[in-house]
């Protein structure tokens, strides 16, 4: 836990533990395996799952792909400098732009 959170404080100095703590227990399984616990900005597909399970299932955001896109872009825009982008951090960021860490 402790590393997911050190990698969120990267762009957020004052993120909440308790709130990584919900996106990994969230993401459970997936951040066994090290292809499914990065995104890859590069890959349209994996953005589409990111638009539709986290942005649309979790946040709620299912009639706004384009508000969630246009987040989605700016997060990798955001963390283009780390070529393995930690799910979790990345799952922060857009919950973030959304307005939506208390909702988690």
């Amino acid at each position: 836990m402790s590393e997911y959170l050190a990698d969120v404080q990267r762009y957020d100095a004052r993120a909440d533990a308790d709130i990584v703590q919900k996106i990994v227990k969230h993401l459970g399984i997936a951040l066994r395996n090290k292809d499914s616990s990065l995104v890859s900005c590069s890959d349209p597909k994996e953005l589409a799952r990111v638009r539709e399970k986290w942005c649309g299932k979790k946040l709620g955001h299912n009639g706004d792909d384009s508000r969630c896109d246009e987040i989605i872009v700016k997060v990798c825009e955001t963390m283009k400098g780390d070529r393995n982008k930690s799910r979790v951090t990345f799952y922060y960021l857009v919950a973030q732009h959304l307005g939506q860490l208390g909702d988690l």
